[in-house]
């Protein structure tokens, strides 16, 4: 039985509605407003206006699920607070109260969330097969396979065993529960709001126990889960219960800002709804506090606070562009912090939260408002989030349009259905923990962009593996490489929020990722698919397959079977013949440090022994030369049109990568001479090839063939260097 809470009126963390810091705005018919700061204190059992025969005692219920369903059958309710006030009659929480109060409470909380009608009813029996004997049957029987679902999930969550020694099992038997509705989920976290709220007579170690679950695995999934309502008033009882004297500190500073006669947030709202009634933009704008968790991080972050420190301004429109109109408004009439604007609308978080953020200076006395903008469908979803999509199995109901097409799947928003796919590819229970403590411990995201236009919801840290793996899945094992706005990056780069990410794959579908890269992997995703790929296919043998990403020193390049380029003496070069030089006879040599080739505008110098070496006329040894008074000597090409030249090769290293590279320049006729590859710095290797063409029109053919071997992302010329002629 789920009876661990006792009577709100007993000794205990005091809910943030208690301090009375700002008075809510009155609820608006059309458009309910979400406060769940007053639920939990009403006298559920108390007399409430009696609707269509329904029992009083979820007076409240009914009122708050018309206030957003105003057509719902309410038929359902009725049955199921029948079957689980009878179900539960003579069962008692440990305050004393009838057991029924509390599944009353939980669908309050859900219905002031704006939660459908299947939900409520579920919610309303979901504590019956566990603590009654009212069996899954008969739940399926009387209301449906729908709310059987619902109630079997939360009954299997009930039985999850949050001590430490089952951390590791703990979310999987969650997923499984909840499989594909986060409706359980919603269910949950309300179930487990209003036993938070009624923790005030359990022995201080369990209010730590419950208290230090709730924080560290309930809240993050309220978070995600985009259920904002909920993750702050959560957060704030934790608070009290873990540190309840810093809680007791924070209370008394909202207590004595509340009884301040000159608040700054109301005199900038007055001044906002003046900039925007001379506009003529029809909009709400309310006084948001913040909630003490807030109120406590602002006041470490600040020191002193300051009366626009204790909430932020919301201004509530009809239409998306209605936003936009309203931020050019204020940041024309008003003096913005460009520094706080953040465009959550065009980029959405994952958790769907959508808004624009922006602050302004208090012309008086500097203080800075900061000043939320969005519309009441935006606002809703930010509140209520994936409560607020409605029925996920009705995508044609009325619920579901008003998402406006927000995602595709509306049963999974993207974090909880990434979730289901990291424990179904976790190659055990501890490396699945392991990875989603840490992406639970990341509580800010990043936007990266994609070429295409797409974006990828990213946590902070995270870097080019981890945007590869979000994008492709699986198939991120063959990426090679990175560009990151435009420049190359390696595959460790850290990505900030803005970037454009393009992801560059190489061909061969086999391709193993490096082991590295789980030192840059900080996403669940990257983290599993990685460990389960190597998991599967063992490191090969180095002579077999080479060094894993590419080579480990120089010599070891290429598959045995490939053609192997020398690595010392010079094989014939083009003749003498090919250079005409006056006066005639001299031996010719073409610079090493700049190899030039037909058609290249040449220029020569006479040096020991009567040699004449030739350059490249853009070589830096030329003006060097010329500024030590070092006469030209006359030089031009001659008939033949061979070749001898130096190519710089870059790449991402991968197994195979110079075999597929010197057998492309076999392909166009290319003579290796000679061939280095420095060790890899990171992931990317350099090679230098010396070889002979016999024809230098050949050239960009066989430089264009070198790019084109997946993996090379750069060939060019031997760069002129300040050495010796």
């Amino acid at each position: 039985m789920n009876a661990e809470a006792v009577n709100p009126a007993s000794p205990g963390p005091v809910p943030p509605a208690a301090t009375g810091a700002v008075t809510p705005a009155p609820r608006r018919k059309a458009r309910p407003r979400i406060d769940l700061r007053r639920l939990g204190r009403a006298a559920l059992l108390g007399s409430a206006t009696r609707s269509r025969g329904l029992p009083d005692a979820i007076g409240h219920v009914v009122e708050a699920h018309r206030a957003h369903h105003p057509d719902a059958d309410l038929d359902p309710l009725r049955r199921a607070y029948v079957l689980a006030e009878s179900s539960h009659r003579g069962q008692m929480r440990k305050s004393g109260e009838p057991y029924i109060t509390h599944p009353l409470a939980v669908t309050l909380i859900l219905a002031e969330l704006g939660a459908e009608t299947t939900t409520l009813t579920a919610s309303l029996l979901h504590d019956t097969v566990e603590d009654t004997e009212v069996t899954l049957d008969q739940v399926g029987e009387q209301f449906g396979a729908e709310v059987r679902y619902l109630v079997d999930g939360v009954t299997k969550l009930e039985k999850v065993d949050y001590g430490a020694a089952a951390e590791p099992e703990t979310f999987r038997k969650m997923l499984l529960a909840t499989g594909n509705d986060v409706r359980v989920m919603s269910i949950k976290l309300a179930d487990r709001l209003h036993n938070m709220r009624t923790l005030g007579v359990m022995r201080r170690e369990k209010q730590e126990r419950i208290a230090k679950v709730t924080r560290d695995v309930l809240i993050p999934l309220a978070e995600r889960l985009g259920v904002q309502a909920l993750k702050s008033e959560l957060e704030d009882l934790v608070f009290a219960v873990m540190h309840p004297e810093e809680y007791a500190h924070t209370r008394e500073l909202v207590q004595e800002n509340a009884a301040r006669a000159d608040d700054p947030l109301a005199a900038v709202a007055d001044e906002v709804r003046g900039v925007l009634r001379e506009a003529d933009i029809q909009a709400e704008v309310l006084i948001r506090p913040r909630h003490f968790v807030s109120v406590h991080r602002v006041s470490r972050k600040r020191g002193t606070l300051r009366g626009a420190d204790f909430g932020r301004l919301l201004v509530l429109v009809q239409e998306d562009a209605d936003c936009y109109a309203v931020l050019g408004e204020l940041h024309t009439c008003m003096t913005p912090v460009v520094s706080e604007f953040k465009d959550f609308i065009a980029v959405p978080k994952f958790n769907l939260y959508q808004s624009l953020h922006t602050a302004v200076a208090r012309a008086a006395d500097g203080q800075v408002v900061e000043v939320l903008i969005r519309t009441h469908q935006m606002h809703k979803v930010a509140e209520a989030g994936v409560v607020a999509l409605g029925n996920p199995y009705a995508p044609g109901s009325e619920e579901q349009s008003a998402g406006d097409g927000e995602r595709a799947d509306p049963t999974r928003p993207g974090w909880l259905s990434r979730l289901l796919d990291w424990q179904r590819g976790a190659p055990d229970p501890d490396t699945f923990w392991s990875t989603l403590r840490e992406d639970l411990a990341q509580d800010r995201e990043i936007t990266v962009f994609r070429p295409d236009g797409g974006t990828l919801g990213l946590p902070e840290g995270a870097t080019c593996v981890d945007a590869a793996y979000a994008q492709y899945g699986e198939d991120a094992h063959a990426t090679i490489g990175a560009r990151v706005n435009g420049r190359l990056a390696t595959m460790s780069t850290v990505l900030r929020d803005g970037d454009t990410v393009q992801l560059l794959m190489g061909q061969d579908p086999a391709s193993e990722p490096s082991r590295q890269w789980l030192e840059h992997a900080h996403t669940p995703a990257a983290r599993i698919a990685i460990q389960r790929r190597l998991a599967a296919h063992p490191e090969p043998v180095p002579e077999a397959e080479g060094p894993a990403r590419g080579p480990a020193a120089p010599g070891a390049h290429a598959h045995p079977d490939a053609p192997r380029p020398a690595t010392g003496a010079p094989a014939a070069r083009p003749a003498s013949a090919d250079v005409l030089v006056d006066p005639p006879g001299a031996t010719v040599r073409l610079a090493g440090c700049c190899t030039p080739v037909p058609p290249d505008e040449i220029t020569g110098f006479a040096v020991r022994g009567g040699v004449v070496t030739v350059h490249r006329a853009q070589c830096a040894v030329v003006a060097r030369m010329k500024s030590t008074g070092r006469a030209e000597v006359g030089v031009r090409w001659g008939e033949s049109t061979g070749c001898r030249v130096t190519l710089l090769a870059e790449s991402f290293g991968r197994p195979h990568l110079l075999a597929d590279l010197t057998e492309a320049m076999a392909l166009e006729g290319a003579e290796i001479v000679s061939a280095t590859v420095e060790p890899p710095d990171r992931q990317r290797v350099r090679h230098s090839y010396t070889v002979v063409l016999p024809d230098a029109a050949r050239l960009p053919a066989l430089m264009r063939a070198m790019r084109d071997v997946a993996g090379v992302y750069d060939v060019s010329r031997a760069q002129p260097q300040p050495t010796g002629a």
